[in-house]
């Protein structure tokens, strides 16, 4: 997520990376964690692509209470007014389920996860909201741990094997879970260090352990750590 001012604008949207025609998500969390050095050679190499879908205000007018309808035709006007050539890019929407339909099946090549409903009349809330639903192409797998990052005992993310056979790095574990893998991890201790396919660093952990993830169809999606096997 990202919040854009100008003249007392706020956008809300999130800045995508795009690798060989696809929206890498996983260039998108290397980045993000890479030393300012290595942060800057990526930039250059695949250059942020800013993706806005909500105004949050407008100079002097709080925009968040007003219904999304309004607020899209809002933001629309904003970005369309942009001093050209501008990077940021509107969300592309549709009240017509066939075409919400033919992006969900067609755009999973570009890296698309799925797509999202919302009410026309909803207000705007931060975080998750009963007024949208997210579709996503994605499945529960079984992946083999491989490794970690941050300390044994509450990893921040682990490095997995998924049946497809890359290695990628999970999304931030939840408290929960971490407590739960973090023993298993500390017992037999570090054994070297490692890359995933992005280029990722992890400490490398035996074999062993198995944990349930949401690993998107997609080849270069997000992997979210759901529970210990």
């Amino acid at each position: 997520m990202f919040g854009g001012s100008h003249s007392g604008t706020v956008l809300d949207g999130e800045a995508v990376i795009v690798v060989d025609g696809v929206i890498s998500f996983e260039a998108a969390q290397s980045r993000a964690a890479s030393a300012p050095a290595r942060a800057l050679r990526l930039a250059e190499r695949h250059p942020a692509l800013p993706v806005v879908w909500d105004v949050l205000a407008l100079p002097g007018q709080d925009m968040r209470g007003r219904p999304y309808e309004e607020r899209r035709a809002a933001m629309l006007d904003v970005v369309g007014r942009l001093p050209e050539p501008s990077r940021i890019q509107a969300v592309s929407a549709s009240d017509d389920p066939d075409v919400a339909r033919a992006w969900y099946d067609s755009l999973i090549d570009a890296g698309v996860e799925g797509v999202v409903a919302k009410r026309a009349t909803s207000t705007y809330r931060p975080g998750r909201s009963s007024s949208w639903q997210k579709v996503r192409h994605a499945e529960t797998v079984d992946a083999d741990v491989v490794g970690y990052t941050g300390p044994a005992l509450r990893p921040k993310a682990l490095a997995v094997r998924l049946p497809d056979g890359r290695t990628a790095l999970t999304q931030k574990l939840t408290a929960r879970l971490a407590a739960l893998v973090g023993p298993h991890l500390a017992a037999t201790g570090p054994a070297g260090r490692a890359h995933t396919d992005a280029g990722d660093r992890y400490t490398v952990a035996p074999p062993g352990l198995v944990i349930e993830v949401l690993a998107g169809t997609t080849r270069h999606a997000v992997v979210t750590a759901t529970r210990l096997r």
